[in-house]
C-alpha cells in the first residue's frame, strides 16, 4: 500500500499544480491563485517528505 502512495505522490503534485493554479487565477484572481499555489506546493512538499524512502 505504501509503495502505491510513494509512486502516486509526485504524479499527483505534478498534475494538480498546473491544473488548479491557472483555473483559480482565471476564476478568482491572482491573489487566490498565489494562495492556491502556496497551499498546493506546501502540501505536496510535506507529502513527499512523509512518504520518502531512505536507504538504511
Amino acid at each position: 500500500m505504501l509503495k502505491k502512495i510513494v509512486a502516486f505522490t509526485p504524479l499527483f503534485g505534478a498534475l494538480t499544480f498546473p491544473l488548479l493554479v491557472p483555473i483559480t487565477i482565471s476564476k478568482f484572481g491572482v491573489t487566490s491563485g498565489v494562495i492556491t499555489a502556496l497551499l498546493i506546493s506546501s502540501l505536496w512538499f510535506i507529502a513527499m517528505l512523509r512518504t520518502s524512502e531512505m536507504p538504511h
